[in-house]
């Protein structure tokens, strides 16, 4: 049913150089059940009205909002994620200098869509030269870069590259704080934070911003008090952190108002969770302004679902997968077994509570088990499915994934559909191209 899209003599050509007008022009209109799988698709409208709910969240929440951009990486979901229906912020974090390379490349900072962009990992002592660049390209349009500092070092370093190349630019600068997890930052009550701390502050290169926290062990939630819960424990992490941060300047005869800081907390669970109500329960006083980040909300995937922050509804991307074998009761108590296009590389080795790599949409199939380039399609109950259940040799079949960000990372491009089309609900309405590399 599948077959090949590309009506060409060197398909690879277009596969190894996408451009986003030879795509459109390949494949506009087409109903996405005919396109070559594996492919990933994104439904334009449930991302956008994603978006609106996150900026609403915000607004509810009394922050601003800074979004993610990791997880679709493309131009096209930069401007949804900043402009919705419901507001409009102007600040991204990026995972990588191609994604912010994208965002000038797309025009997104000349528009001025694009203000503030955070490089979302503690500078590497290999970026400052890369970030220096993108800071003064930014800065023709009024446009911002900030980084995230971690470790004394990486001061250091900042400092060695100023001195040697005359520089003269002041790092906007958030403190990565560590809030449970372990994954980067340090605990604001350590005394290697204050160490740290007391060094930005004194440092002629560093403007101390704000004070970031992503809580990535939310993702464990399982209900709105769970999230919840986390996202208490992240803005007190960075609260506790600016108030070190204001007692450092009065102490150097710097005072500061207790709007001074940016406070920066997020991850889709907990800022799912930031309601008014959430808001009025936070027992410190804060000491500096609100700001929430994610990036997982606009797409999301059967780990957001399992928070139960999320309904399916929400969940607006999947992947195309035609079925290639079948084993009829060769899996567990007798069921049926499948074999499908569609493996580790396709949907990544993420698996959620349910054990499995993906769920096929409209029935009760699950991607059991991966190995690179296929998956096996497994069933849970009666050995013999039912009619509307079965699946045929060549049937193309939608699978949601465990993680959107790994899942999307996979492809070369995205087909983008609008189920706010009544007439053409399932063809492909545009083409979205990421941004690749590091």
């Amino acid at each position: 049913m599948s077959g090949s899209p590309i009506q060409t003599s060197t398909p690879s050509k277009l596969m190894l150089t996408p451009d986003k007008d030879a795509l459109l022009a390949e494949f506009q209109g087409k109903p996405i059940q005919g396109l070559r799988t594996p492919a990933a698709v994104i439904d334009r409208s449930i991302f956008a009205q994603n978006c609106a709910r996150m900026h609403e969240t915000a607004k509810q929440w009394d922050a601003s909002f800074r979004a993610h951009v990791k997880t679709h990486k493309t131009a096209e979901g930069v401007r949804l994620q900043l402009a919705s229906r419901s507001d409009a912020t102007h600040a991204v974090v990026v995972s990588t200098l191609m994604e912010a390379w994208g965002i000038v490349d797309a025009g997104l900072v000349t528009e001025g869509v694009v203000k503030d962009i955070l490089y979302g990992l503690p500078v590497a002592v290999n970026k400052v030269a890369d970030l220096t660049a993108l800071a003064e390209v930014l800065a023709r349009s009024g446009a911002s870069v900030r980084i995230l500092i971690d470790n004394p070092e990486q001061i250091k370093f900042l400092e060695e590259f100023a001195n040697k190349s005359g520089s003269t630019r002041k790092w906007s600068t958030f403190m990565k704080v560590r809030a449970g997890d372990k994954r980067a930052g340090l605990d604001p009550s350590s005394p290697e934070f204050r160490v740290l701390l007391e060094l930005a502050i004194e440092s002629p290169i560093i403007e101390v911003f704000g004070f970031y926290c992503h809580a990535g062990g939310s993702y464990s939630s399982t209900s709105q008090g769970e999230a919840s819960k986390y996202l208490s424990s992240e803005v007190n992490a960075v609260n506790d952190a600016a108030g070190l941060g204001l007692s450092i300047l009065e102490q150097d005869g710097k005072q500061q108002d207790k709007q001074h800081f940016i406070l920066s907390v997020g991850s889709t669970p907990t800022a799912h969770a930031a309601t008014v109500e959430s808001r009025a329960k936070l027992n410190a006083l804060l000491n500096g302004r609100l700001e929430l980040h994610a990036g997982n909300y606009p797409l999301l995937d059967l780990q957001q679902l399992h928070t139960s922050m999320i309904d399916r509804s929400r969940i607006a991307q999947k992947v195309l997968a035609t079925v290639v074998s079948y084993y009829p009761g060769r899996g567990a108590d007798g069921t049926d077994e499948a074999l499908c296009d569609a493996g580790a590389i396709a949907m990544s080795k993420d698996t959620g509570p349910s054990g499995s790599f993906g769920e096929v949409v409209g029935k009760t199939w699950k991607l059991g088990r991966v190995s690179q380039e296929h998956g096996i399609l497994t069933r849970d109950g009666a050995t013999t499915p039912a009619d509307a259940d079965k699946l045929d040799i060549g049937e193309v079949v939608q699978i949601v994934g465990q993680h959107a960000c790994l899942t999307l990372a996979a492809y070369p491009w995205y087909y983008v559909v609008d189920s706010s089309d009544g007439s053409n609900p399932s063809v492909v309405a545009d083409v979205w191209v990421p941004w690749k590399g590091w």
